[in-house]
């Protein structure tokens, strides 16, 4: 596999050697990229390019109400190199004053996937018809239906004019800030935030959406989605529990320095602690663990620890160590992350290293134990920010729950 990175600093050198020519500077403003996925489909997103007098490149990347800061972007002569904060994905290329073509790129999964920009374009899906129908509501969604491998979701949209915003919340989490349009009777909706590559196509007709689902340029299944304004999914905390046999949950996993952390340690003994299962390429655990910080901020107590517990599919343990320090460094995480298992994120050798659980459906998983060292709930999945009232509702029982518990 092409290694973009060695590439660049070679590069890098060599310009730094060359003569003084005059540099190609890339046009500050709104870019349109696209990323090609399966079956010749583009997944469009929109950036904002800015550069500082000192010659600084930083980048804004847009979803619906989310922006992405981007500040670790390097040019060497026409090459640019752009990382996304916390994940390892990176997008590697070459530029002119107008445009960028590369490929983004996970090493860890060997995944290129192509990439290209033009300057000036601000529509994320430009040239669309006037809309036929509005699907804003809740819509029950079936995802590869019909198969030993379905599972349920609810689409939460909310269009204005052509315009479409919303996600679609599985048992396992959400999928992002998703953008898009209805042009005529097609909807089309798209997020990039450096980890996923999402696209969502379809038909709509009769109440029904009739779909196809694309991540990057890997994996692709049909969904079919009807109008329901009652649906609901699973309580997030009826999915995952202890093995009966189990009372309590224990593990004995490396922290970055090397030293094996337990729930025996003297740290936790008395105190609630909240387990979190996770890994540092997981948007919904990006998520999750940004909500823990800031609750951490707002509510110290010497009587609760967090600890995080990660699944790296980073090949080697070094890799994976330096992946939770880059989370640690670029969230600000003042709670240890323990590494579980590298090489790997299969959900069954997760589970395997947990036992005691019946099985771990979902990265993120939290786990609630009260001072007396008891399994008090599990919460399976996380609905981020981009579920609105969803969110909402989870803050307020994470902060009655954790605070019912600190009372005990």
């Amino acid at each position: 596999m092409r290694n973009w990175i060695i590439l660049f600093v070679f590069i890098f050198m060599l310009y730094g050697c060359a003569s003084n020519e005059k540099k190609v500077l890339l046009k500050s403003g709104i870019w349109q990229a696209e990323l090609m996925v399966m079956d010749n489909q583009v997944l469009p997103f929109n950036f904002e390019l800015q550069k500082t007098p000192g010659g600084v490149y930083g980048m804004n990347i847009f979803n619906a109400e989310e922006l992405i800061q981007v500040d670790e972007i390097s040019i060497a002569g026409d090459s640019i190199l752009i990382k996304t904060p916390v994940f390892e994905g990176y997008i590697a290329g070459t530029f002119t004053e107008n445009s960028i073509s590369g490929e983004f790129i996970k090493e860890s999964l060997d995944r290129i996937v192509p990439f290209s920009a033009q300057f000036g374009e601000p529509e994320r899906f430009p040239n669309v018809e006037k809309p036929l129908v509005d699907i804003s509501g809740i819509w029950e969604t079936a995802f590869s239906p019909e198969t030993d491998d379905t599972y349920m979701g609810k689409g939460i949209f909310t269009q204005k004019n052509g315009r479409v915003t919303g996600t679609f919340r599985t048992a396992t989490g959400d999928y992002r800030y998703l953008d898009g349009v209805m042009d005529g009777d097609s909807l089309k909706l798209s997020a990039f935030d450096g980890a996923h590559a999402f696209l969502f196509t379809g038909k709509v007709a009769d109440s029904v959406i009739n779909g196809t689902f694309y991540s990057g340029n890997h994996f692709k299944e049909p969904f079919i989605a009807k109008r329901n304004s009652i649906y609901e999914l699973p309580s997030p905390d009826s999915l995952t529990f202890l093995n009966e046999g189990y009372e309590k949950l224990a593990f004995s996993f490396p922290d970055s320095s090397g030293n094996m952390v337990s729930l025996e340690d003297e740290r936790f003994k008395g105190k609630v602690v909240i387990v979190q299962i996770m890994g540092t390429w997981c948007p919904n655990c990006l998520d999750e663990t940004k909500f823990l910080v800031d609750f951490t901020k707002k509510n110290s107590s010497e009587d609760l620890e967090i600890i995080g517990l990660a699944f790296e599919y980073a090949k080697t343990s070094e890799g994976a160590q330096k992946s939770i320090k880059r989370l640690v460094d670029r969230v600000g995480v003042p709670y240890p992350i323990l590494l579980a298992q590298y090489g790997t994120e299969d959900k069954k050798l997760a589970q395997e290293k947990l036992p005691m659980l019946n099985h771990v459906l979902s990265y993120p998983t939290t786990i609630f134990i009260d001072k007396k060292g008891e399994v008090r709930k599990i919460h399976t999945g996380f609905n981020g920010p981009a579920t609105g009232e969803k969110y909402v509702a989870f803050k307020q029982d994470f902060n009655t729950f954790v605070n019912t518990l600190l009372k005990e």
